[in-house]
C-alpha cells in the first residue's frame, strides 16, 4: 500500500493568468524532466518562471522572520487559482552576468575566493590574509587619537590600523586604465562662451553655462589653447568644489572626474547611442602598465606556490588550472583543495574548461553565463528540488548539446524535478513529459496545445509538432561573392594568428564549438571596420516605462505627427514627460506599499491604465488618440501609418522592420519587461536593421526562436543579402548553416585547443568531406 507521503507526485497548476496565459491548467510529474515548447512569446516563461518558480520563491521567502523579509524583495502572488505540490525552485536563467569591470568568472563562482585562501596559507613569501590577494581590496593604513567613554570617564588613546589588500593602486583593480582624448572633449580654438565643449549635454545655455562661465577658475572669453597650466587643470581635473552662482550654492567639478562618474560608471550597452558614440570616441582603454592587466599589486604577485602566483593561476585555462590544483598535496588545506578541485572539474564537465578565472563576467555569452550559474548546483547533495532552466542549449554547438542533455538527466536521476523551456528538437527529445503552448504569440498564445510524450508531440498537429522534423536542405546553388574582407594575423584571445578571407555580398556563417574563437574573430577583426553594423547577444533591458515604441525610436515620429496635426508640442504625447497622467505619473498603475508584504498594484482610476492626461487624449491623428495608437499591434499600426491622410513614412519604415522580424502581433505600448527573450532579441535586430551599413554582423540571432520563427529569420537574412548587403552570422543552428553561401568553421576544440580555421567553403563541401565536428553534425541533420 502506498504511503500517504508518497502520493504527492504532481505539481498542479489551475487557472494561471500571468501575462498572456488564458486560464491555463496543467499537471506536471515530479522527479521527471518536463520540457515546455511553443513559439517565442507563447507564454512558456510566464507559466514556468512567472507562475511556478515565482510562487515557490515567494513561499520560501515567507518562511523567514518578518525582520529578514524586510531586507528581501517583496513578491506578489502570481495570478493563479490553485498551485500545489510545489518544491523548492532553483532558477538557472539566461540573464547575462553583471558587466561590472570588477566581476570575473572566478569571483562569480567562488573559485577565486578559494584560490585566495589557498595562496594566503601556502604562498611563499607569506604576504597576508586572503584580502591581500583580492583586487577589490585596497591597501590602507592610518593612525590617530580616538576618545571613548569607559567607566564614566572619557579616555583618549592613540590607535593604528592597516589593511593589506591586493588591489593595484594605478588601475584600482580594473586591469585597464582609461586615457581621455582631449580633442574629443573640446575645440581648443574656441572660447567656452562660443561652445568649445563638445561633450553631449554640456550646453552653455543652461546651468552648465552659468557654472563654467562664472570666472572663478578660468576665463570664459579666452580660447582654451591660451589657458595657463593651472586654468587647464581646473577645467579638466578640479576636485568637487562648492561655489556660488547667481546667489545659489552649486558644486563645480572638472570635466574628467565628472565624465567618469556620470558616463563611465554605466555599462556600455546601457548607454544611450549618442553617449556611447562619444565614449567610444573620447576614451581609450589600455592595459595597466603597472600590473600588466592582472589587477593585482606587486605584493600579491610576489607570493608563489610551486612557482605560480595567483595572477598566473587565474590566467590559466581552467582545464590546466584543475590539473595544477590536483597536483598540490598539503594535509593542512586538504578540504579546501578537494572543494576547489571539484569546482574546477565541474567547469570542465559542463564544457567551460576553455575559460580562465580572470575572464570578465560581462564578456560571457548568454549560454556561457547560464552554464557558469549551473556549476554550483552540479555537485549539490540536495534532492527533491525543482530546477528551472531557460533554454540551456543557447550558444551550444550540436556536439555540446549532447553533453548538456546528460547533465539535465543527471539532475533528474538524483530525484529532482527538472523544468526546461526549450526550442531545440535534440533537447526536447530527452523529455519524459512535454507541454506545448500556443497556438501563436502574445495575445494569440497562452493556451496549452499539447501535453504528453515527445513522440506524441511529433504526431500532433500543433505548430511545434509540424516543425519538429523540419530539416533545411542544402542550397543547390550558392551566391557568388562581390569581394572579400581580408583578416590577417588575428590573435585576440585564443586565436592563433588567423588569416581568412571573408566573402562579401553573400550569407557567411561562422561556426565551431563553444569557445573555439568565433566571437573573437568576428567582433575582434570584422565588427570594428567602417560600415559594419554589429548586433551582439547583449540582452535589451527595459523597465515597465519602456516599450517597443520607445526602444525602436518609433515614438519620436508618432509624437511629431500628433504635434504637427494638433499644433501643440511633441512632449505632450509622451507618458514619460508632459503628457503623463498626474495620478500615476504615466505608469498606468498605482502601487501601494505594504511594508514587508508584497506591494499591491492596481490600475490607475484617473486614466484607467491609459497612462496619459485626459486633456492629451482629446488630440487625435486619423481619428485615433495617442493611447489608442499605442494599443495597436505592429501590423495594425503599419497599415494605419501607411494610409492617406496619416502617412508617417518614418514610423511606417520602423514598423515594416518589426514585421520583417516576425513581431507583427506585438502591441506598441506593451512594457519591455513583459517580453520574452526571443521577442527582445528580434526587437533589437529590427532596431539595428535601420542603421546605415553595408555589412551586418549577427551573433546567434536564432537564440530564443522557435523552429517556425527560424524559417522567417532565414527569409529576412536572404532579403538583406539580395538587397546588396553582406551578412556574417555567428551561429550553431544547423538550419542556418545549411542555408549559408559560405561557412567558416573554427576549432578543432575550445580554448587553447581551438582558435584555428579548420574549414572554409560551401555547406555542400562541408557535408561531403565531413572534416570537422560541425561537418559530422550538419551531415546528420540534412540526412546526407
Amino acid at each position: 500500500m502506498t504511503h500517504q507521503a508518497d502520493s504527492h507526485d504532481l505539481i498542479r497548476v489551475h487557472g494561471a493568468r500571468v501575462n498572456n496565459l488564458k486560464d491555463v491548467s496543467v499537471e506536471l510529474p515530479k522527479r521527471r524532466l518536463t520540457v515546455f515548447t511553443g513559439v517565442s512569446g507563447s507564454g512558456k516563461s510566464s507559466l514556468v518562471f512567472g507562475t511556478i518558480a515565482a510562487e515557490s520563491q515567494r513561499l520560501i521567502n515567507e518562511t523567514y522572520s518578518t525582520f529578514v523579509q524586510g531586507f528581501m524583495p517583496s513578491m506578489a502572488r502570481p495570478d493563479v487559482d490553485v498551485l500545489d505540490g510545489l518544491t523548492t525552485a532553483i532558477l538557472v536563467d539566461q540573464e547575462r552576468m553583471g558587466a561590472d569591470p570588477r566581476s570575473t568568472v572566478g569571483t562569480a563562482t567562488d573559485a577565486h575566493a578559494m584560490l585566495r585562501i589557498l595562496f594566503s596559507r601556502l604562498g611563499e613569501p607569506h604576504v597576508g590574509s586572503p584580502q591581500a590577494f583580492s583586487f577589490n581590496v585596497a591597501s590602507i593604513s592610518g593612525a590617530g587619537a580616538v576618545s571613548f567613554e569607559s567607566g564614566g570617564r572619557t579616555v583618549k588613546e592613540r590607535r593604528e590600523f592597516s589593511i593589506t589588500g591586493g588591489m593595484c593602486p594605478r588601475c584600482e583593480g580594473r586591469g585597464a586604465v582609461s586615457d581621455f582624448d582631449l580633442t574629443a572633449l573640446y575645440d581648443e580654438t574656441k572660447t567656452l562662451a562660443e561652445g568649445a565643449l563638445t561633450i553631449p549635454g554640456y550646453s552653455m545655455d543652461g546651468w552648465y553655462g552659468r557654472i563654467f562661465l562664472n570666472g572663478d577658475f578660468f576665463p570664459g572669453d579666452k580660447p582654451i589653447k591660451d589657458f595657463t597650466k593651472k586654468q587647464l587643470d581646473a577645467l579638466l581635473h578640479q576636485e568637487p568644489t562648492k561655489i556660488k552662482v547667481d546667489g545659489i550654492n552649486v558644486t563645480y567639478e572638472g570635466l574628467i572626474p565628472k565624465i567618469q562618474k556620470s558616463m563611465l560608471s554605466k555599462d556600455r550597452e546601457a548607454m544611450q547611442p549618442h553617449i556611447r558614440r562619444f565614449v567610444d570616441r573620447a576614451i581609450t582603454f589600455q592595459t595597466c602598465p603597472e600590473c600588466d592587466g592582472t589587477r593585482l599589486n606587486e605584493g600579491a604577485r610576489s607570493s608563489r606556490i610551486k612557482g605560480v602566483n595567483i595572477a598566473e593561476a587565474c590566467a590559466m585555462q581552467i582545464t590546466d588550472l584543475a590539473a595544477w590544483v590536483h597536483e598540490l598535496d598539503d594535509p593542512s588545506v586538504a578540504p579546501l583543495l578537494k572543494v576547489l578541485g571539484e569546482t574546477l572539474d565541474s567547469f570542465v564537465q559542463i564544457g567551460l574548461g576553455y575559460l580562465s578565472l580572470d575572464r570578465p563576467a560581462g564578456t560571457l555569452s548568454g549560454g556561457e553565463a547560464q552554464r557558469t550559474k549551473m556549476i554550483r548546483h552540479l555537485g549539490s547533495s540536495l534532492t527533491d528540488v525543482t530546477y528551472v532552466f531557460d533554454e540551456p542549449t543557447v550558444g551550444l554547438h550540436p556536439h555540446d548539446i549532447d553533453r548538456m542533455n546528460q547533465l539535465l538527466l543527471q539532475l533528474r536521476d538524483k530525484g529532482n524535478t527538472v523544468l526546461v523551456v526549450e526550442h531545440k528538437p535534440e533537447a526536447i527529445a530527452i523529455a519524459d513529459h512535454v507541454v506545448d503552448l500556443g497556438p501563436g504569440a502574445g495575445s494569440g498564445g497562452g493556451q496549452i496545445m499539447f501535453e504528453g510524450t515527445f513522440d506524441g508531440l511529433r504526431a500532433s498537429d500543433t505548430v511545434t509538432g509540424r516543425h519538429i522534423d523540419d530539416r533545411a536542405r542544402l542550397k543547390e546553388a550558392v551566391r557568388e561573392p562581390t569581394g572579400h574582407l581580408e583578416v590577417r594575423g588575428a590573435d585576440a584571445h585564443n586565436l592563433k594568428d588567423v588569416d581568412v578571407d571573408i566573402p562579401l555580398g553573400v550569407l557567411v556563417v561562422v561556426t565551431g564549438v563553444a569557445g573555439s574563437g568565433k566571437s573573437s574573430l568576428v567582433h575582434g577583426s570584422v565588427a570594428r571596420n567602417e560600415g559594419v553594423v554589429a548586433i551582439d547577444q547583449g540582452a535589451i533591458r527595459g523597465s515597465r516605462r519602456s516599450n517597443p515604441a520607445t526602444y525602436t525610436g518609433l515614438l519620436d515620429p508618432i509624437r511629431k505627427a500628433f504635434a504637427k496635426e494638433n499644433g501643440v508640442k511633441p512632449a505632450l504625447f509622451s507618458a514619460n514627460s508632459e503628457g503623463a497622467c498626474p495620478n500615476c505619473n504615466g505608469v498606468g498603475v498605482v502601487f501601494t506599499d505594504l511594508g514587508i508584504l508584497a506591494t499591491v498594484e492596481s490600475p490607475c482610476e484617473v486614466c484607467e491604465g491609459r497612462r496619459f492626461d485626459a486633456a492629451v487624449l482629446e488630440y487625435t491623428l486619423g481619428e485615433r488618440d495617442i493611447s489608442e495608437v499605442l494599443a495597436m499591434s505592429v501590423a495594425e499600426a503599419h497599415a494605419f501609418f501607411g494610409k492617406d491622410g496619416v502617412n508617417v513614412a518614418a514610423a511606417a519604415r520602423i514598423l515594416a522592420r518589426l514585421e520583417d522580424v516576425g513581431l507583427g502581433y506585438l502591441t506598441l505600448g506593451q512594457p519591455l519587461s513583459t517580453l520574452s527573450g526571443g521577442e527582445r532579441q528580434r526587437i533589437k535586430l529590427a532596431t539595428h536593421l535601420g542603421e546605415k551599413g553595408g555589412t551586418y554582423v549577427l551573433d546567434e540571432p536564432t537564440s530564443g526562436l522557435h523552429l517556425a520563427d527560424v524559417e522567417q529569420l532565414l527569409g529576412l537574412l536572404d532579403r538583406l543579402v539580395d538587397s546588396g548587403k553582406s551578412v556574417i552570422v555567428i551561429e550553431h543552428h544547423q538550419a542556418v548553416m545549411a542555408h549559408a553561401d559560405w561557412i567558416i568553421d573554427l576549432g578543432p576544440g575550445a580554448g587553447h585547443d581551438g582558435g584555428q580555421v579548420v574549414f572554409e567553403g560551401t555547406p555542400t563541401d562541408l557535408v561531403a568531406a565531413r572534416p570537422t565536428l560541425t561537418g559530422e553534425h550538419l551531415a546528420a541533420y540534412v540526412g546526407a
